[in-house]
């Protein structure tokens, strides 16, 4: 068996055996063990109960640095020091990026309407969150776009206090850098479900916040998704993710690199290759073996292709793109002669990138939308974030005396109906009065 078939299956919609493998693709998406959810629901509960001295238990425990509480907050000074430590081609490159992602998220704004009609007043108030809480993992990588990417959102929608946690004694200059330029207003120094569990409830150090995100490990997951109540969350941010429906003009050495470009993030990731051309697959799993030998990330990327990943041989383009409906890809790309003419076919898919020159890395850096995004097949029902997610909004509703006497007896027979005659009550007394 040559090196390029070890690398990652090759499978066939035509084989007796494709639906079980692609249904393996599907539930790619793993449940928390049984032991992760217990340890995360004592570490969220001492936090809750100890406040503080829980949350640098936990930080020595498992990310093995010992903070003094007056050292969780990172102070302005020292996010304006390590900022400036940064190289002044990386804080221009961070500086470009964040005017594109501001430009972006700038452009729909949703706002708040009244309509005034009949006597009636209908609308919405639309305010921003008083609060957020913004998690970035630090440890595999200084991850300076992911807080460009929440952070900025956050400012447009005019978030007053956005908090930021990312785990590390000494956060990364490029980090510091991006929090500046996206508004952050409180960094701390943790991470893990404790700084998820902190924002959730506050500490002496830490003020509670009205809603968490960003992505994590299965801990921080588990921990979001305990708290959710106490604060919203966002969508569950899991391994990264990419889907690539191409045809046989596509360029096997620009499928592979996408391919990897995602499967060097995480042993978990999931990368899917689907083609009606057998020659593409071929050659994508040659140029795979090319690319991936002396990669710094090679031992990562070779464990997410062996994992839940597949290049996959269809039928046609039309069983193509419903596979890639199926997988719901956080990333999905269209390599194609005619990309726009199949977008129209896309149900499912956190971000969708149109034609050769439209790698995944351009949109995670410098497109402009958010590159957080649904994983593991939610993308069926979660959307990428954006402004709206720091936002919330309020009915708005106003009646004339005459709106009353028109549209109240329909309330009041509704009311009846339903057994609620006090509710019946408080309209049909406004019916009762002559004004």
């Amino acid at each position: 068996m040559a090196v390029s078939e070890c690398l990652v299956r090759l499978l066939r919609t035509r084989d007796a055996d494709f639906e079980a493998a692609f249904h393996a693709l599907e539930q790619r998406r793993q449940r928390d063990a049984e032991e992760v959810g217990r340890a995360v629901s004592e570490i969220v509960d001492d936090v809750r109960r100890r406040g503080d001295d829980a949350l640098l238990d936990a930080t020595e425990r498992f990310d093995g640095y010992r903070l003094a509480p007056a050292e969780i907050v990172v102070s302005s000074q020292q996010m304006a020091a390590g900022a400036a430590r940064l190289g002044p081609e990386d804080r221009d490159a961070l500086g470009s990026a964040a005017e594109r992602i501001r430009a972006f998220h700038s452009l729909k704004l949703p706002q708040s309407w009244q309509q005034e009609r009949e006597g009636e007043v209908l609308g919405q108030l639309v305010r921003p969150l008083a609060s957020v809480g913004l998690y970035v993992p630090a440890f595999k990588a200084p991850l300076a776009s992911t807080v460009l990417m929440l952070g900025i959102p956050a400012a447009v929608a005019g978030v007053p206090q956005v908090v930021m946690a990312s785990p590390g004694r000494e956060p990364h200059p490029a980090v510091l850098e991006a929090a500046r330029l996206a508004g952050v207003t409180r960094m701390l120094r943790v991470g893990g479900a404790q700084a998820v569990a902190a924002l959730a409830f506050g500490t002496e150090s830490v003020s509670r916040v009205d809603k968490i995100m960003g992505p994590g490990n299965a801990y921080v997951q588990a921990a979001k998704r305990q708290v959710f109540g106490q604060v919203a969350i966002d969508a569950e941010a899991g391994p990264s993710e990419v889907l690539i429906v191409a045809d046989e003009n596509a360029a096997p050495a620009f499928v592979a690199a996408d391919l990897m470009a995602q499967a060097e993030h995480d042993p978990a990731a999931s990368v899917v290759l689907v083609t009606p051309s057998e020659a593409l697959a071929q050659a994508t799993l040659e140029e795979l073996a090319k690319q991936i030998s002396g990669q710094p990330r090679e031992e990562i990327a070779r464990q997410a292709l062996a994992g839940s990943s597949a290049l996959i041989v269809t039928r046609s383009l039309e069983e193509a793109m419903e596979l890639a409906n199926r997988y719901a890809a956080e990333h999905l790309e269209l390599m194609l002669a005619e990309p726009q003419r199949w977008l129209e076919r896309v149900e499912h898919a956190g971000a969708v990138f149109l034609g050769a020159y439209s790698p995944v890395p351009l949109g995670d850096y410098v497109a402009g939308p958010s590159h957080v995004l649904p994983t593991g097949g939610t993308a069926r029902f979660f959307s990428v974030v954006g402004v709206e997610d720091f936002l919330k909004r309020s009915s708005v509703i106003g009646f004339s005396p005459s709106a009353v006497r028109r549209l109240g007896p329909t309330a009041v027979r509704l009311a009846e109906l339903e057994g609620l005659h006090a509710h019946a009550r408080a309209v049909s007394l406004r019916l009762e009065r002559d004004d």
